[in-house]
């Protein structure tokens, strides 16, 4: 990239910020729209490396796998992990507490979105390994295998027989399960986090190998699951504090302290 692009950076940066925070994610992705024209995807990618987590939370959060992103398709799988945590900050109180399942669904969507943008293999290795290097992030899938607790038992179960480089076959034909097996082969530590956040007793996915979840969710069983509004919750407990981020540039970052 030559120092005039460079240059442009964080006026580019500082522009975008300024419209997400306003609520013109539009507005934003036409910026980085035309960023990508004059000065390529490199350029743009740079721009989103530096916007702060919690406005890349509020750009990503208003696109999902039915809309196009200019941000989706190439927000740094480091950036949009430590974006993460602060979906939970944009999530309604008594939503978490009426329904659930439907921000579980949106976060799917929203996770589904960025993983499968492209066919890039190796990004979708970084952005998989990198989103589960944390402990929201770990967190953040779980509340996703939290709407498909019996298949996601069963995945673990053939990843554990066959090993997860391999076919897995599963009786569900659930969206979530190829996102879990994606996972299990980018990494093997976010897998076994983020299923242990969803089954808190184990220390270890060999450890649910034999372990059965009754037909009926509404049984009860000693066998202790994660339901998906304790994990909203627990993940919004995640939420770090804005105050205490160490910025990724000098300059002052824009809407630092929207959710502190």
């Amino acid at each position: 990239m030559s120092d005039d692009n460079k240059s442009n950076l964080p006026a580019l940066s500082k522009q975008v910020g300024e419209l997400v925070l306003a609520g013109s994610l539009q507005h934003a992705e036409e910026a980085l729209s035309q960023a990508a024209d004059e000065h390529g995807d490199y350029a743009v990618a740079e721009v989103l490396a530096t916007l702060p987590p919690q406005v890349t939370a509020l750009h990503l959060a208003g696109f999902d796998g039915a809309k196009t992103s200019v941000a989706t398709l190439l927000v740094p799988p480091k950036a949009w992990a430590e974006s993460l945590a602060y979906l939970a900050a944009t999530w309604p109180d008594d939503m978490i507490e009426d329904d659930p399942e439907r921000i579980a669904e949106n976060l799917f969507n929203h996770i589904h979105g960025i993983v499968y943008a492209t066919d890039d293999d190796e990004r979708r290795h970084d952005l998989l390994t990198e989103a589960t290097a944390t402990d929201y992030g770990a967190t953040a899938f779980a509340i996703v295998w939290s709407l498909a607790p019996r298949e996601i038992l069963e995945v673990a179960g053939e990843i554990n027989h066959r090993g997860p480089h391999i076919n897995v076959h599963t009786t569900s034909d659930s969206d979530i399960v190829p996102l879990a097996v994606d996972l299990a082969k980018a990494s093997e530590d976010g897998w076994q986090r983020s299923l242990l956040e969803l089954f808190p007793e184990y220390r270890n996915t060999a450890d649910l190998a034999d372990v059965e979840l009754p037909d009926d969710p509404d049984e009860e069983t000693e066998f202790q699951q994660r339901g998906t509004r304790e994990l909203l919750y627990r993940l919004r407990k995640q939420v770090p504090s804005v105050r205490s981020l160490q910025r990724r540039s000098g300059r002052r970052s824009m809407g630092t302290d929207i959710f502190s």
